[in-house]
């Protein structure tokens, strides 16, 4: 992300969070530019089995993932980026 501040500062005026500075400190450390060394398939599973032990979720992961995540979408975006 080139511009943290500037997106905080969006974030902020549409009201997502009411804190800049904790804004601006979150995209800074989150590495959004290296979204294509993750395995899209694993991430769903970690998030999925964090948010089944935290009772936001009563499906277990491969269920989740086999009837809820259509690929069609990344898959494109790969074949266009050529990764």
């Amino acid at each position: 992300m080139s511009e943290p501040a500037l997106v905080a500062q969006r974030m902020v005026d549409r009201g997502f969070t009411p804190r800049h500075d904790y804004a601006v400190q979150t995209l800074a450390d989150v590495p959004y530019n290296r979204w294509r060394d993750y395995d899209p398939e694993d991430t769903i599973r970690f998030y999925a089995l964090r948010l089944r032990e935290a009772k936001m979720l009563k499906s277990n992961p491969a269920k989740l993932i086999t009837d809820a995540v259509d690929w069609r979408f990344l898959n494109e975006v790969r074949r266009e980026l050529g990764s």
